[in-house]
């Protein structure tokens, strides 16, 4: 028995020995070579694993590229993108007066006519230059940017990544969203993936990539700090609903790219909060994917933007207006007027509170503007609302907004109110020593027509500003808001100029 125990205590001793020589090699054994520990690199080493589950579905990772490791790497969404941002140099030629004094006569005539219009006068041409940034949108040539980067420019240059320079054209620009299309003559041009803007989350990684300062491809990194972000309540800007970031946005970055670590466009960069010095503090803000999508895509199919009509007044539901609707939900878009024009005045209803379209939640105002700027004509909207205190559900069938001035610029034809323009050619300009001007191609039925402008004529100035061409003329009645106003118009025939008396109150 003796000799038993023994025995068993020296298996038990093996045993123990073994166990602690094989847990030895196994804690010695990943450091063998080494002379000390690098915790940096058995960090590094451990945090190398594949993006959760519902990142790696909600984006789409491209072909032969290796799952993202948890730490952050921008490497490849930088080399992505910055080969289809672009730069843009946009220039307007602006006559300035020589001399300031006027006579009393110019006087008489400046407040019956306005300045400039009977009186010869002395100028020189002072050109006013702006830069900003684009995002190639199809490999043929198609270019987004910003509206206010291009906003009544004369000639737009593109510099691509590669250094190659295009003169490009405008398609269409848009106000309400601050998006314009550009179209430059090039082929098999660098793209990005759009990425989907409803899917970001707040603190999720992005760059913004642009030109600030004229320091061409520049890539910033940050955060999405905040979505569905309205900036203004003046309506310049008739829809809002901005991706908020940190990424530094400066001057010269409007018109970029936001994109995230896939290299997938997600938004385009736009304005920022400035304090004296005119330089980023931590707040820009980007105008999301989805409605990028919406613009330049109807604008390349139809030369304009098609919107809907929904044909309510909206306000964002507070806590105040929870209680006196006796509902617990203090967000959700309030209507406080349904108006006699709109096509869901029986399905909608003053006091309602909608708080869901499509699946979407709707928090606020910026969160169903967005959702009616990205629709079409024809698209049903399944919306979720409270009614008297309880939900209902309805189902919308959205039209086309009555057309108020539809400018349509397509291959340098113009067409608004009746009326198509086309920039005159050199042999007419030096026939009637013109600088500028477009000719009256056809007249139809509208604003136009009714004011006496007729077919053949040449339109030298409209609202008080000389029109150089189709492009300067369409951004002319984009941004005029008079009700009434004058066109200056040279009969060709005669070779009299004459002004005429139009209606044009939107």
């Amino acid at each position: 028995m003796y000799e038993q125990l023994n025995k068993h205590t020296a298996v038990k001793k093996l045993f123990g020995t073994a166990i602690i020589v094989i847990m030895g090699l196994w804690l010695v054994a990943p450091y063998a070579g080494k002379k000390s520990l690098d915790p940096v690199a058995s960090v590094q080493q451990v945090n190398i694993v594949e993006p959760t589950q519902p990142l790696q579905d909600r984006l789409s990772l491209p072909e032969g590229k290796s799952p993202l490791p948890l730490l952050p790497d921008f490497t490849y969404a930088a080399k992505v993108a910055t080969p289809a941002v672009v730069y843009i140099k946009a220039s307007q030629n602006r006559k300035i007066l020589k001399r300031e004094a006027i006579t009393p006569l110019e006087q008489f005539f400046k407040q019956f006519f306005g300045e400039g219009l009977l009186i010869p006068r002395e100028y020189e041409q002072q050109p006013q230059v702006s830069t900003g940034s684009g995002v190639i949108y199809t490999s043929n040539g198609y270019i987004i940017t910003n509206n206010h980067v291009v906003e009544g420019a004369d000639h737009i240059e593109v510099t691509l990544h590669d250094n190659r320079c295009y003169k490009a054209k405008l398609v269409g620009a848009d106000p309400a969203t601050d998006l314009a299309l550009l179209k430059i003559e090039a082929s098999n041009l660098s793209t990005l993936l759009l990425g989907s803007s409803d899917k970001l989350e707040v603190g999720e990684w992005v760059l913004a990539v642009g030109n600030p300062f004229n320091l061409h491809s520049t890539v910033t990194k940050g955060i999405v700090s905040a979505k569905s972000r309205c900036l203004d309540d003046s309506g310049k800007l008739g829809i809002q609903s901005f991706i908020q970031t940190d990424a530094a946005i400066n001057q010269g970055n409007s018109g970029g790219a936001l994109v995230n670590l896939y290299g997938e466009l997600v938004g385009i960069n736009t304005a920022i909060y400035i304090n004296r010095s005119l330089s980023f503090i931590g707040y820009g803000f980007a105008i999301p994917s989805s409605l990028v999508k919406k613009v330049a895509d109807d604008f390349i199919q139809y030369g304009a933007v098609q919107r809907v009509l929904l044909g309510v007044v909206i306000d964002d539901m507070n806590a105040e207006r929870a209680t006196k609707l006796g509902l617990k939900a203090t967000t959700g878009v309030y209507i406080h007027t349904v108006q006699d024009h709109s096509p869901c005045t029986k399905l909608l209803q003053k006091e309602d509170v909608i708080i869901q379209i499509n699946s979407r939640p709707i928090h606020k105002c910026a969160d169903l503007q967005e959702v009616i700027g990205c629709a079409k004509p024809g698209d049903q909207l399944t919306v979720i609302l409270y009614r008297k205190g309880k939900e209902k559900r309805v189902n919308l069938l959205l039209e086309k907004a009555p057309d108020v001035i539809q400018v349509v610029l397509k291959n340098n034809i113009l067409k608004v109110e009746g009326a198509i323009f086309q920039n005159i050619d050199e042999k007419t300009k030096a026939k009637y020593k013109l600088t500028g001007g477009v000719l009256v191609q056809e007249v139809t039925k509208g604003k136009f027509k009714a004011a006496g402008l007729k077919k053949g004529c040449i339109v030298l100035a409209f609202d008080k500003q000389p029109v150089k061409g189709v492009v300067g003329f369409a951004e002319i009645i984009r941004s005029t808001r008079a009700e009434a106003l004058l066109i200056q118009v040279l009969d060709p025939n005669t070779g009299e100029v004459s002004y005429l008396a139009v209606e044009w109150a939107k």
